[in-house]
């Protein structure tokens, strides 16, 4: 129900509208250029004229001059000058300018956050967002492509005092390419010049020859841009999660991977620089936090105060495949959003198989052409996987080719095609990504399908004489439903370097994101694409991140004074497991319900993580303690934790008892296991919560007291939760815990395991 002074305002409109026939409005004119007189320098010069001429106008009057897509200019008029206008034989046409509404690049929709009103419980959005310009964003990538329309900083405040970032200059990049919106841009490549010799073919500077940093730096932070798509795919308005915030970015990824160096020196400037947020979507695999670089960066940037949120990898659905996975980093799985680039291979046998694309070629019209499929039979033994100089042109021109996803890029295995004379592809899931359908922006027809599908098309090629297929593509589509679905690449647990924390703790969408993207490389990524685009479509948890990391900077601004364990928190425990028809989140890579291996707390939903009513707040201190009952020696500890004066004389009895968002238990010898946890009232005074506990057969859950209550703002109370197991063996169990009341509901996911993992 709108509010008194917006009911009165919207009333007064109606009854004032019709007498304002006469006001100004803006219009678009459309000019014939080839009527323009030698004696202007330039359009806008004539375009002034002629208004002033014909329309006794300002030569302030024009809003925008048009000189590319469209030759003219807008303009504030009124009817009678329209009507002058249209009458001059240099004017094509005169039109109301048209207000639509936005249609996002969709995640800030899917998100919940394409209109902020109401976001931030008792605050305006415009407080919310002048909030948000003190916030900034460091992104440590493939540097940046500053020219990029994400990075306009019109309307923007100066930049914050405290910032102490540069914007270094280097081959193609010039320290004024940097702006109110970009405000730092460095590079860090002394480790991979170390061990690579030099940087073949990439620019010494902080400019993204690669696309993956412009990617996400603009999904984190990017501005507001109309009129984005990828060659019409997704088209809209194309934003990041926190558009207000400032971005910087740290370019310590070269063409041959990023190094340890490289990355903890980017880490040591951006944290000097002053960064809010640190936005990493890059990683290796498990390994102890003492040599795990991208941990030991990250425990100084939370000890002084920065988020870190970092990708959990793309190597799901294998088990136990995470990466980034200390419990003072934020590690974000990925998963799908409601949007589809529909696609189809129709068969021979009349039958029409759904998949995705992003081919935006001519295609390869509508008569069917035979279909082959090499599995080992007849070529190499790579055939079916489409390697490189795996396909025989005298067996493949001309025709369509199936091959297995797996092994190579899916955009190079098109290539490949299209080297050896092939007019199309069909990319066919195996069981490893299940129906996970990623879409990719090929240079040749070129069709992916889930695995059911692509079984069926194999079954096809076995028994019919003389396969054949034809390929077309449906553009884009919106409210797909299931959605989300977790992402069949996407990491998952356990935990193999703490099985005590539950990992990863939430997934964002990560599945066909459109955002920026550098002009200095094709869509594709690969040497022979010459396209050139400004946005680009791309899947991994590459993309979730940078949504959790532009979220993290919102709540940052909502709430300045929260550490980045309780921005943590609240983004966990606010995370929902539930899909658009009502369902439990399901795993695309088999299609069963997912499990907090695969999702950790659930999916993220801003609106609630800006007021989640209880955090699990961590100081360092506890994490130091945390460090120390992990079985490290102490000079292992201290090159964690960054002191040379850490003894370990406070140590936590078992690396779960950390006041974490999630629980993790394992039992052992022992069937019971004890926790203890602090809840952080961030919600209004004289608050109570209840407790509601899901636990699977086998399991007795018991949490002392069942009630909190809160008297003020800021109270710290603790519960006791006591787990144990009725039952001997292996395999993996899940439940929760959640705290609620009519305003919150605080929920926290529980793995069980019976095997000791080593």
């Amino acid at each position: 129900m709108p509010s008194f002074p917006w009911l009165w305002l919207w009333l007064s409109l109606c009854f004032l509208l019709p007498l304002l026939h006469d006001a100004k409005r803006t219009f678009i004119v459309q000019m014939d250029p080839h009527q323009k007189p030698s004696s202007y320098l330039t359009h806008h010069d004539w375009y002034s004229d002629r208004l002033q001429s014909l329309a006794s106008t300002t030569p302030d009057a024009i809003l925008y001059s048009y000189t590319t897509a469209f030759h003219g200019f807008s303009a504030s008029l009124d009817p009678h000058q329209v009507d002058s206008l249209r009458q001059s034989d240099s004017v094509l046409g005169v039109y109301e300018d048209t207000v639509y509404q936005l249609h996002t690049t969709r995640t800030p929709e899917f998100l919940g956050i394409d209109n902020e009103l109401g976001l931030w419980s008792g605050h305006t959005p415009q407080q919310l967002n002048l909030a948000a310009n003190d916030v900034v964003v460091g992104v440590l990538d493939t540097g940046v492509w500053p020219e990029s329309k994400s990075f306009d900083d019109s309307g923007m405040p100066p930049v914050p005092s405290r910032w102490r970032g540069q914007c270094e200059e280097g081959e193609d990049f010039k320290a004024n390419l940097c702006n109110k919106k970009l405000i730092g841009a460095r590079k860090f490549s002394k480790g991979f010049r170390l061990a690579a010799g030099v940087i073949s073919k990439e620019k010494e500077s902080p400019r993204d020859q690669d696309g993956h940093g412009t990617h996400t730096s603009t999904t984190a932070a990017g501005g507001q841009v109309g009129n984005a798509s990828l060659f019409g795919f997704a088209s809209g308005t194309a934003r990041g999660m926190a558009v207000h915030a400032r971005v910087a970015t740290y370019k310590v990824c070269w063409k041959t991977g990023c190094f340890g160096s490289d990355i903890l020196a980017g880490m040591d400037s951006a944290i000097s620089d002053g960064v809010d947020v640190l936005s990493m979507s890059l990683g290796g695999g498990s390994a102890p936090y003492y040599r795990d670089t991208i941990a030991i960066g990250a425990f100084k940037a939370m000890e002084m105060g920065v988020f870190v949120s970092c990708s959990a990898g793309n190597s799901g659905p294998s088990k136990a495949s995470l990466a980034n996975v200390a419990p003072w980093i934020m590690t974000v799985g990925a998963g799908t959003l409601d949007r589809d680039f529909p696609a189809y291979a129709g068969l021979g046998n009349g039958k029409r198989i759904n998949g995705v694309s992003l081919y935006s070629g001519i295609g390869m019209g509508d008569k069917p052409v035979e279909l082959v499929y090499f599995n080992g039979k007849g070529t190499s033994n790579s055939g079916n996987l489409c390697l490189p100089g795996s396909l025989q042109p005298e067996l493949v021109r001309g025709k369509v080719v199936f091959c297995d996803r797996g092994v190579n890029p899916r955009v190079e295995k098109g290539q490949v095609v299209k080297e050896a004379g092939g007019i199309g592809m069909i990319l066919g899931n195996t069981a490893e990504s299940g129906e996970e359908l990623v879409a990719d922006s090929h240079l040749l027809p070129a069709v992916a399908v889930g695995k059911r599908f692509a079984d069926e098309i194999r079954e096809y090629l076995k028994i019919d004489p003389n396969p054949k297929a034809v390929l077309s593509f449906g553009g884009t589509v919106l409210g797909v439903k299931p959605s989300p679905v977790v992402a069949a690449f996407s990491s998952r647990g356990p935990n193999m370097v703490t099985p005590q924390i539950l990992k990863p703790d939430v997934i964002g969408p990560g599945v066909n994101i459109l955002a920026g993207w550098s002009e200095g490389v094709g869509p594709t990524g690969l040497d022979i694409d010459t396209r050139k685009t400004q946005f680009n479509i791309m899947s991994g948890t590459s993309m979730s991140c940078p949504h959790i990391s532009g979220l993290a900077a919102l709540l940052k601004a909502a709430h300045p004074g929260w550490s980045p364990s309780a921005i943590k928190s609240a983004l966990m425990t606010t995370a929902y497991t539930v899909d658009n028809t009502k369902s439990p989140l399901r795993d695309a890579a088999g299609g069963q319900v997912s499990t907090p291996w695969a999702h950790g707390a659930g999916h993220v939903e801003p609106h609630k993580a800006i007021s989640p009513g209880l955090v699990y707040d961590i100081s360092t201190e506890e994490y130091i303690a945390f460090v120390c009952s992990l079985g490290y020696d102490i000079k292992q500890v201290q090159a964690i934790v960054n002191r040379a004066n850490v003894t370990c004389s406070r140590r936590l009895g078992d690396p779960g008892r950390l006041n974490y968002p999630s629980f993790s238990v394992l039992f052992g010898k022992s069937r019971v296991v004890r926790y203890t946890r602090q809840l952080t009232n961030v919600g209004p005074a004289d608050s109570t919560y209840d407790v509601a506990v899901e636990a699977p057969e086998g399991v007795q859950v018991g949490v002392k007291p069942k009630r909190l209550v809160f008297k003020n703002v800021g109270d710290k109370l603790r519960y006791t939760v006591t787990f144990v197991s009725k039952k001997s063996g292996s395999g993996d169990a899940f439940g929760s815990i959640t705290w609620k009341n009519d305003l919150n509901q605080v929920r926290s996911p529980v793995a069980y395991g019976w095997a000791r993992l080593v």
